[in-house]
């Protein structure tokens, strides 16, 4: 029966959890590695992998690990993966300074943006405004030539 045939069929699929990696113990390896030892008749040892799950590689690990003194009682394991470093405190020192350069090239930047702002505005002749406040009654002939919004806003 296939997976859709399965499921149109209402049952439900059991999914396993996700492989994990296999641990072993210095002193379950040192017992298999004895057990494979021991083992003196044809076919002995690959009975004894079958039986608790491993691989032949495991075993010639293992041994080239106890040569070593690596299972010996009393040793600490290795732990995988790089080596961890101590931090450098000059490059802690080079982090917080660089860090110190951005903050004060971005502020001196800021500066000279603002000062060419200013710069610019006083060179720049001041307009008049377009449209004034007030007209001046002076220049206008007659009442209907004034904005209405003046009279408007004086006159409520």
């Amino acid at each position: 029966m296939s997976a859709a045939q399965i499921t149109l069929a209402g049952q439900e699929t059991e999914v396993s959890e996700k492989a994990r990696r296999r641990r072993f113990t210095a002193e379950y390896k040192r017992r298999i590695v004895k057990e494979a030892d021991a083992c003196r008749a044809v076919g002995e040892v690959g009975a004894l992998l079958r039986r608790e799950g491993l691989y032949s590689s495991h075993l010639t690990v293992w041994r080239a690990a106890r040569d070593r003194g690596e299972l010996a009682p009393g040793a600490t394991t290795k732990k995988r993966g790089p080596q961890a470093k101590a931090p450098d405190p000059r490059d802690k020192r080079i982090t917080e300074q660089e860090r110190q350069i951005a903050r004060l090239t971005a502020r001196a930047e800021r500066a000279e943006a603002i000062a060419e702002i200013q710069k610019n505005d006083r060179a720049r002749p001041s307009r008049a405004p377009v449209r004034p406040e007030t007209p001046d009654p002076r220049r206008m002939r007659s009442r209907e030539e004034w904005p209405f919004t003046f009279w408007c806003s004086a006159n409520p």
